[in-house]
């Protein structure tokens, strides 16, 4: 019997290794979860009223592309948020989750060959697994660019070889970035722009952090694309309510880009896709169209920006995330530190190394540990001091 080889070679994905790292050893303390990036702060309380109110609609299919209203609320959405104003009917579709979106697009967008050749998708390098998933997919080369602190925390795609870039049919490129927290700014975005324009091919930009940050909104590559004068169906971007609101569950994300981009993803979709329960579009809609619990929601963010910039700020290496709501802590050995800690305290958090692959003999994920700052404040609180003391004493004895 025959079996298909694309995924064979699969390294193991984080989570059971994870749990074959820690699961053999008793914790030193109660369990506090800092791995998965599952936001527990509440999400608006309205939200099951609208799905209540409208349950009639789970009797119906749903709009594959999303209902006109949860459309509408997006492109609203959009406009508020970047300046940029979108058609509901054309520019924009509904996706289950953004994971899904992330995946079809490359299915949707990328041809069989680029220049004659087997093509190339890039990506950064620690990297969203579904990104390298997605080129494996379509029988592309997933080319992993190393985000390190020597390039901000950020791909540097231009410095890859021409041979490359030729091949590459597309990006992936996630901003604010998991999980080192670093922006794209509009500098980085205008060069990406054109490196794509130069060598033709397609963004795929993951924004689902974007509405988590200090004080200034990260700039968006649609936002930047329009001020460029860039046809929009070269960028695609990615947003998602699991973050933003607080609701991973509601499975509640969209993509937007030019008319001939989003025509393309719908066809796939209307044969391939999980559209979203009736009732939860609504829900979704509704959610979308408000911005009061964003604020509410960003505003304990920043509270935990200064909890861990108080705790760990005089650590050596330490660098305080630009946006998102991960630590990306620098250890001598990430495995090693991450049962450390787990031994010892009971924080669980998931080492570097895990989030990546090697890149020319390095994995530049080997260095540090990821830490959530999803709990509430006070176990945030608490983690992050256990963090310090357990991992870092040697830097501040004789203090």
């Amino acid at each position: 019997m025959m079996y298909p080889e694309r995924f064979s070679n699969l390294p193991a994905h984080a989570w059971p290794r994870l749990r074959a790292l820690l699961d053999v050893h008793e914790g030193g303390g109660p369990a506090i979860h800092m791995t998965i990036g599952e936001p527990k702060h509440a999400f608006p309380a309205w939200v099951t009223d609208v799905i209540s109110s409208n349950a009639a609609g789970f009797n119906r299919y749903p709009p594959n592309e999303g209902s006109p209203e949860l459309r509408t609320a997006i492109t609203g959405f959009v406009a508020r948020r970047y300046g940029v104003d979108l058609d509901p009917d054309t520019n924009v579709m509904a996706l289950n989750g953004t994971r899904e979106g992330l995946y079809n697009i490359a299915m949707a967008l990328c041809p069989e060959t680029k220049n004659g050749q087997r093509p190339a998708i890039l990506m950064p390098n620690p990297f969203y697994q579904v990104y390298m998933i997605a080129a494996l997919s379509v029988g592309a080369d997933p080319i992993m660019v190393p985000a390190t602190a020597e390039t901000g925390h950020l791909p540097d795609f231009a410095s890859l070889p021409v041979a490359v870039l030729e091949r590459t049919s597309a990006v992936y490129v996630c901003s604010p970035a998991n999980p080192q927290g670093a922006v794209a700014d509009r500098a980085y975005w205008r060069g990406l722009l054109a490196l794509a324009e130069k060598h033709d091919f397609k963004i795929f930009a993951d924004e689902c952090y974007s509405e988590i940050y200090r004080d200034t909104p990260p700039p968006g590559a649609l936002e930047v694309a329009q001020e460029v004068g860039a046809d929009l169906n070269r960028v695609v971007a990615f947003h998602s309510l699991s973050k933003r609101s607080n609701l991973p569950g509601l499975r509640s994300g969209f993509i937007a880009s030019g008319a001939k981009a989003i025509h393309e993803a719908r066809q796939l979709r209307n044969y391939a896709g999980a559209p979203l329960p009736l009732p939860l579009q609504q829900a979704a809609a509704a959610v979308w169209d408000d911005e009061e619990h964003v604020i509410e929601n960003r505003a304990l963010y920043v509270e935990k920006y200064h909890i861990a910039d108080r705790i760990l700020g005089n650590v050596p290496g330490y660098v305080s995330p630009q946006a998102g709501f991960f630590l990306w802590l620098p250890v001598d050995n990430d495995e090693a530190a991450a049962l450390k800690l787990w031994r010892e305290t009971g924080v669980r958090v998931l080492p570097g190394s895990y989030l990546a692959q090697d890149y020319q003999g390095v994995n530049p994920g080997q260095g540090y540990i990821r830490a959530a700052m999803v709990a509430p404040k006070d176990e945030t609180e608490r983690a992050i001091g256990l963090i310090r003391d357990c991992l870092y004493q040697d830097a501040f004895r004789g203090q």
